[in-house]
């Protein structure tokens, strides 16, 4: 019975509302309340059970009568339940608190919610153990913090309770006073809260409650604390302090009851975690903001304490205080002294670099008691120039912390008006070495860094003509140097006309980009360059005010040279580059005096490129150019251009003419939402293929010698193929069942391996069987990977598409091969290969080592393990007993040894490699195969 309980409430915490659609949510609850009211079930039972009602209370009790018989039920099996099962109790109150809160039972004040928190308030009282082993303290701290949650989810619902929850905060001993500290003041600011929105409530009022005496202060009219009007809240007083408006409670200078109770709980906040006095002194700072009659002189004793803490969220409510009281608690000379805490935190060497950015940030936005500036990120008056020399960048400065302090000390020298002297000089230097270092080979990291940078220099200093112009030459050296790097330099170009789209210095960057690309030697030109290159004059392209002259005669010396390898390699992706150029240019306000030019290159294309498809595309264009004016063919292109998804249809080339607009259908290349097909493994196991391998049996004692000898003349050219079924993804997409021309390209996440060529697949039917795909690795390192994998084909409809894949995971023992030797080779020979390796690897020369993986496997278990994972490297008979010997190839040049013997205690699986870093991935593989071989025996 209770694995069935466990399946059916693992199957409803999976999905609640699939698993309530096959059955009666009400009958499901009653079954659960049943079982909990059943002696006979175990008490673990019993607390799983709970668990759909702590989680999903408002799946199972959908209305506040349902909310309100469940609750009548987990209260009667409370009150059955022995105090011994103590844990069981505690999960049975946060049952309780989750039904009742959630079904509405709490808020509407429902006579059980009422009898539930009467509950709670006796289980606090309860200080039966205290001379006990503590066993109930749990359910006292479970009690309050119930209470507490309903006293959030219900503001003011316990304020009649104030002097009881007094009582029992100075009366614990134990840890729980800290519970009890959170709950009293959390009531006490709901309490002066909801007073603060109640017509004519002052002292009198505030006095009554921290007395308890319920009477005076509710007796005229019950139901005014939960009722606000809207007319009272109108009425109520309002000030606009540092808080912003805050509601007041104008109880005069007769308070002395709330300043015995604040002074309390200030003088034992020390006792509490620095979290909780967190909390408590952001509660205590709301109070004393909405009673003008409580000084904030009050916190003044723990004032010193908080000024010289080390916690983050104690400094963070220091600050929260400071902006709420200003200089009516904090004197210039703390204001000072917390700046210039600040500054040293944010550089101190034994914090978190978390830490130091908070408190970077927390100088951006420091709360002055005379602020100047009004802005989000203005300055202190104090932070001076030579102050924040401190926080100056450096290279040697992590990525965020380099951009925080370079935002600050941007800001700094914006203030101080030193444009033109030694600050924002030092600032371009800086700039400029972190280009040096994207120069010279940058991780991507340093080159995010650098691009991120410069954007805050700009935004601050982009009206600084020399610098700004300076910079936009380093970053067109840069480019022809890195053309990889127009994604970043592209992105800056949108950023800063999106955030400066008066500063005219992207423009100024692009035609700069324009002209050394078109000034560049075309004999130094490689096919990489000038993929990156087309992306570049796209974009230049898209900007009407920018001449497109030099781009066009790029283009055409690209295409037409005698040397280029252009448009007879017939590439489709640098094809399809070159036309998106042409087609941003056919855009461009100034074609007609482009038009010749423009015109002979989709000639040429049309003519003498390699590639269909982007022959078909080039005519396509060149008659649009020839047959339109201008504005019909700007309208056409505009319209396609924002024509997006919708129904598919058929298009022609003989209805361009008469249906424009769905012309983008027929030019682009779509991007599906969601990947339309897949690559699934097909066969286990892997192929090798070795070449100028010329070894002998007859060679005797000397078969390692000639082994090693070939190895190290030429080594193993050893190739790993995979294979993969090419199957549609679900749920399937009806345009997609009939798919043609499909193109596979593999991106490496690393360099382990040697990037893999583009694979062709005809055609892909759903009602077809899968067509087979082998991807062949060459292996740099035989690590694990991922492969990224893309695909570009043709839809039945005649449309082209681009799709993303789920990616290729090659695992650590998909590289495993047995010894390459020839198969003749008898079992002997390939015994004496390992012992002679195994003699070499233990002299600890090189990489070599060696190592023990220890586990616990049965005999039967061991074999098991060793004809599913390594019977085709095992280089020892399997019959034998004593010890079994493994023989690993990892291609290229990597061996791994394994002796696997069982002793008394364990199984041991002595390794021996020569590439030490083989040893994790090895120990990993282990692991995982031993536990899942233990596991299936038994």
């Amino acid at each position: 019975m209770a694995s069935n309980w466990t399946e059916r409430i693992s199957a409803f915490c999976c999905s609640p509302s699939g698993f309530l659609s096959g059955t009666n949510p009400d009958a499901f609850l009653a079954e659960l309340l049943r079982e909990l009211r059943d002696d006979r079930a175990s008490y673990g039972v019993k607390v799983l059970l709970l668990s759909p009602l702590c989680e999903y209370p408002t799946l199972l009790c959908s209305s506040e009568c349902v909310g309100e018989e469940t609750a009548l039920d987990l209260m009667s099996v409370f009150t059955h339940c022995p105090p011994r099962s103590s844990q069981f109790r505690c999960h049975l109150l946060v049952a309780l608190t989750s039904v009742l809160v959630c079904s509405s039972c709490v808020s509407n004040r429902s006579p059980a919610s009422l009898d539930f928190i009467d509950l709670l308030l006796q289980i606090c009282q309860d200080t039966s153990d205290l001379d006990g082993d503590g066993t109930q303290r749990c359910p006292r701290a479970t009690a309050c913090d119930c209470l507490r949650e309903i006293e959030a989810s219900c503001p003011g619902l316990l304020s009649q309770r104030l002097e009881l929850l007094a009582g029992l905060r100075q009366q614990e001993t134990s840890w729980l006073h800290q519970a009890y500290a959170g709950l009293q003041i959390l009531v006490l600011r709901n309490a002066v809260y909801q007073l603060t929105k109640q017509t004519g409530a002052g002292a009198a009022h505030l006095k009554a409650l921290l007395d308890g005496n319920t009477s005076v202060a509710w007796e005229t009219d019950q139901d005014a604390f939960h009722m606000v009007t809207k007319d009272s809240a109108i009425q109520s007083s309002l000030i606009l302090g540092p808080m912003g408006r805050v509601p007041t409670l104008h109880t005069g200078p007769d308070c002395k009851e709330l300043r015995s109770v604040l002074s309390s709980l200030l003088e034992e906040s020390y006792l509490l975690t620095p979290l909780c006095q967190a909390a408590l002194f952001r509660r205590l700072t709301e109070v004393v903001a909405m009673v003008p009659g409580i000084p904030p002189t009050i916190f003044r004793a723990q004032l010193l304490r908080l000024l010289g803490t080390n916690e983050v969220c104690l400094l963070h409510v220091t600050l929260l205080m400071k902006c709420a009281f200003t200089d009516s608690l904090f004197s210039a000379e703390d204001e000072a002294f917390l700046l210039k805490r600040l500054v040293v935190l944010s550089q101190h060497p034994l914090l978190s670099t978390p830490e130091k950015l908070f408190y970077m940030d927390c100088i951006l936005h420091f709360p002055e008691n005379r602020p100047i500036n009004c802005g989000d990120e203005a300055l202190p008056v104090l932070l001076t120039p030579q102050l924040a020399s401190a926080l100056l960048p450096t290279v040697f400065n992590d990525s965020a912390t380099l951009l925080a302090r370079l935002h600050l000390q941007a800001l700094v020298f914006l203030e101080e008006g030193e444009e033109e002297g030694r600050g924002l000089a030092y600032i371009y230097d800086h700039l400029t070495a972190l280009l040096h270092i994207v120069d010279r080979g940058g991780s991507r990291d340093i080159v995010v860094t650098f691009f991120r940078a410069a954007f805050l220099f700009l935004f601050y200093f982009q009206h600084v003509e020399g610098y700004s112009a300076r910079l936009s030459e380093q970053l067109c050296q840069l480019y022809l140097q890195h053309t990889q790097l127009a994604p970043h330099i592209l992105n800056l170009v949108d950023k800063t006309l999106e955030r400066l789209p008066e500063c005219n210095w992207a423009l100024g960057l692009l035609q700069g980009l324009q002209r050394v690309i078109s000034t560049a030697p075309l004999g130094q030109l490689t096919l990489r360059d000038l993929s990156c290159h087309l992306k570049v004059l796209a974009r230049v392209a898209e900007e009407g005010k920018i001449s497109q002259c030099s781009t066009l005669g790029f283009l055409s010396a690209v295409i037409t040279q005698s040397s280029s390898l252009l448009c007879t390699s017939g590439d489709w992706r640098l094809g399809n580059g070159v036309l998106g150029v042409c087609r941003r240019v056919l855009l461009h306000p100034s074609l007609d005096s482009l038009l010749i030019p423009l015109a002979d290159i989709l000639q040429h294309l049309t003519c003498y490129y390699g590639d269909t498809d982007i022959q078909d595309h080039a005519r396509l264009y060149y008659t649009l150019l020839t047959t339109l004016s201008r504005e019909k063919l700007s309208v056409v292109l505009a319209q396609s251009a924002a024509e997006g998804g919708g129904q598919v249809k058929k298009r022609t080339l003989s209805c361009v003419m008469a249906e424009s607009e769905g012309l983008t259908n027929i030019l682009t290349v779509h991007q599906t939402e969601q990947p339309v097909f897949q690559l699934t493994e097909a066969l286990s196991g892997l192929q090798q293929e070795m070449e100028n391998l010329q070894l002998s049996q007859d060679e005797g004692d000397k078969v390692l010698e000639s082994y090693r000898a070939q190895f190290s003349e030429s080594g193993f050219a050893s190739q790993i193929k995979l294979k993969y079924h090419l199957t549609h993804t679900e749920p399937h997409d009806p345009r997609f069942e009939q798919i043609f021309s499909i193109c596979l390209h593999f991106s490496l996440t690393d360099d382990h391996y040697e990037q893999l060529q583009d694979i062709s697949v005809p055609c892909l039917f759903r009602q077809r069987p899968p067509p087979v795909v082998q991807l062949t690795l060459k292996p740099r390192r035989p690590y694990p990977t991922t492969i990224h994998v893309s695909a570009i084909f043709t839809s039945k409809d005649g449309l082209t598409w681009h799709t993303t894949m789920p990616d290729v995971h090659v695992e650590f023992q998909q590289a495993f091969l047995p010894l390459p030797v020839p198969l003749s080779w008898s079992r002997a020979s390939r015994q004496d290969v390992f012992e002679g390796l195994w003699d070499e690897f233990c002299s600890e020369m090189g990489d070599c080592i060696i190592s023990l993986f220890c586990c616990q496997l049965r005999e039967a278990a061991l074999k098991a393990l060793v004809e599913k994972h390594f019977l085709p490297f095992l280089v020892s008979d399997l019959s034998q007993e004593d010890e079994l010997r493994v023989l690993l190839f990892l291609p290229p040049r990597s061996h791994v040894l394994l002796k696997i013997s069982s002793e008394e205690d364990a199984t041991q699986f002595n390794m021996a490699t020569d590439t030490r870093q083989l040893l994790p991935h090895m120990n990993s593989y282990l692991l995982t195969v031993t536990s899942s071989q233990d596991e299936s025996v038994r």
